[in-house]
């Protein structure tokens, strides 16, 4: 949350209150327990401010996994139904069978049973899970120069999440990378500062 926080002062400017979630990142955590982690940090902001006009969830790269998994989360056995308005996905993965054979499961220490039980993906393609307010939107982003993986499980995520019965849309930012696509975030007239604007402001 240290490291992410970079990003609020164009948001808070405009009134917007910003929470940076903390988890516990490999190896010290796992796959399910980030999830958990994440999932009770929304459940936390509704039972602290009930009355709140609107949770938009966002997330990058890993954290928009994290995101999207929380889109998908149960609330009943949370004892609690967050008043989610929105989601932004940005420049994320979201089958992370891929991720199996490559270095950057050394410190996830992922199994197959791991990848499958926290992908969004499959998650969607077996059981559909509708929104907690049909109206939520979810935007899933990802920049003209992420590799070829980042833009192929965005659309493949997205159009997934339309069959299924969300309002979702799909979205490419010009001449970004994966890293500067959020780091951009610092400026207030970044094209995604601005898409976060609109959508909490309904503009």
């Amino acid at each position: 949350k240290d490291e992410s926080a970079f990003m609020v002062n164009p948001l808070t400017a405009q009134g917007v209150a910003v929470v940076v979630v903390a988890y516990d990142i490999a190896p010290k955590g796992s796959l399910d327990r980030m999830v958990d982690q994440v999932t009770r940090s929304v459940v936390f902001l509704q039972r602290q401010y009930p009355h709140n006009e609107g949770i938009y969830v966002c997330g990058h790269s890993a954290g928009a996994h994290l995101a999207a998994m929380v889109l998908l989360a149960h609330w009943t056995k949370h004892g609690v139904i967050p008043n989610l308005q929105g989601f932004l996905l940005v420049s994320g993965i979201y089958d992370l069978e891929p991720i199996l054979s490559t270095s950057q499961n050394a410190p996830l220490h992922m199994t197959p049973e791991d990848a499958e039980r926290n992908s969004p993906q499959r998650h969607l393609e077996v059981i559909p899970v509708q929104p907690v307010h049909p109206s939520c939107p979810v935007l899933v982003v990802v920049g003209q120069h992420d590799s070829p993986e980042f833009h192929r499980q965005s659309r493949e995520f997205c159009e997934t999440l339309r069959q299924v019965g969300w309002k979702a849309s799909f979205k490419e930012l010009s001449d970004v990378d994966h890293f500067d696509i959020i780091e951009n975030l610092t400026q207030e007239e970044d094209v995604l500062t601005q898409i976060i604007l609109k959508t909490i402001f309904k503009k």
